[in-house]
């Protein structure tokens, strides 16, 4: 079956928007979107149930992103407005198991180990 492919990555000036797409390449509980800087540890930006719809933002994208998943095309996507500079990185989609959902919170965690299938991700570059 694969591994999820993400696409829509770009450059864009601060304040601008792009939406990521992420292929999903099965049908798993939880879907995420993690970045990952330069010496960084992977961060968990936004997660989301398939049953139910759950979302999880991290503090630092609330209000600018929005995680949401076609069941028909069983595709995920993440709508980014209002960019930052400290956006700039690489942008990874990841499937987890009933295992990385939460179900004190209702919501997938953004644990990377929580996930089992990775894409290769897709470059964000916001500049000034």
């Amino acid at each position: 079956q694969g591994s999820p492919a993400e696409s829509g990555g770009g450059s864009v000036q601060a304040g601008g928007s792009l939406r990521l797409s992420c292929g999903l390449s099965r049908i798993t509980a939880c879907m995420g979107w993690f970045r990952q800087g330069q010496w960084k540890e992977r961060e968990g930006v936004a997660t989301i149930s398939r049953t139910g719809g759950g979302t999880f933002y991290a503090d630092s994208v609330k209000g600018r992103f929005t995680v949401a998943h076609d069941t028909v095309n069983n595709t995920m996507y993440l709508q980014m407005n209002n960019l930052k500079l400290e956006d700039t990185t690489m942008y990874y989609c990841a499937e987890g198991f009933f295992s990385a959902y939460d179900a004190r919170d209702r919501i997938c965690r953004p644990a990377e180990s929580a996930y089992v299938y990775w894409g290769r991700g897709t470059q964000v570059t916001v500049s000034s």
